[in-house]
């Protein structure tokens, strides 16, 4: 599908991307998409919002306080043993992180991409693909952070926070969603039609049933648990959860070191597909 509109606007567009001077890649007014997708948003995106929030503290309830009567105390990766529902409650908070992260960095960049084409409007002002892709991924940052927030307060009003650490718990699904969103609008910008979308879920649904979200990783036979172990929500969990419980390792910043490499890959893959879209 063409991204083009007014053959005018694109020749000029398609002149100023091709110089690939610092100037067309970024004018330092991210903050403009960022505002432009807030405005946007304060009408319809309540529902949405609460949606997203509520799905964990319903997965927690039922999972930890209800499924978690029958098994008991678990053990993280480190060997400290804790209650069910304080394991199952850190996995959540980053699945949470993830997946607010993800709507905004997919399904709405997708929409706004190939059909209302609100990125050549953006484009042909002065801001350049880098602003487009740091804006809309620290919107969904953004939304991520908000469910996160929201789930960390009711992990503390339940007692699930065991160690002083936790507070670092924030920062780490910040970094967990800036991971996601970069990743996923990179991602996004190679999708051509809403059936291929489809293969966003399909990667998303395994990674959040086997990533050691309700169980421990220990369970796989030792290749299927090499396979889990390079899933990137993998990663957050165990971050997460070092930090809510106490149990910090040697790896915890192997966890965050590659939540950092996939920050990195994600922004500039993505400044490099919106350039490249609209050279085409």
């Amino acid at each position: 599908m063409s991204l083009r509109t007014a053959p005018g606007v694109t020749r000029s567009l398609r002149a100023r991307l091709a110089s690939g001077s610092v100037g067309s890649l970024y004018a330092g007014n991210a903050r403009a998409v960022v505002g432009r997708n807030l405005y946007a948003a304060r009408t319809s995106a309540w529902v949405v919002v609460l949606s997203g929030f509520f799905e964990p503290v319903f997965y927690l309830l039922a999972m930890g306080y209800g499924l978690g009567t029958y098994i008991g105390d678990v053990p993280t990766s480190s060997g400290k043993v804790v209650p069910y529902a304080a394991y199952i409650a850190p996995a959540l908070l980053a699945v949470s992180a993830m997946n607010g992260a993800v709507y905004d960095s997919t399904w709405n960049v997708f929409f706004k991409m190939r059909f209302a084409r609100l990125y050549e409007a953006m484009l042909s002002t002065s801001l350049g693909p880098l602003d487009v892709a740091l804006g809309e991924i620290l919107y969904a940052l953004l939304r991520g952070l908000l469910y996160a927030t929201g789930f960390l307060i009711v992990m503390q009003v339940m007692g699930l926070n065991l160690a002083w650490t936790a507070v670092l718990a924030l920062p780490a699904v910040v970094l967990i969603a800036f991971g996601f969103a970069s990743l996923g609008m990179a991602v996004t910008s190679l999708m051509r039609t809403f059936q291929q979308m489809d293969w966003i879920n399909i990667v998303l649904l395994p990674m959040f049933l086997l990533s050691a979200t309700f169980f421990p990783i220990e369970v796989y036979p030792p290749a299927i648990r090499a396979v889990v172990m390079a899933f990137p929500l993998w990663h957050g969990v165990e971050l997460v959860r070092g930090l809510t419980t106490g149990s910090l390792t040697s790896g915890t910043w192997w966890h965050v070191t590659y939540f950092v490499v996939m920050v990195v890959v994600g922004v500039s893959l993505t400044t490099r597909r919106l350039r490249a879209l609209f050279l085409a």
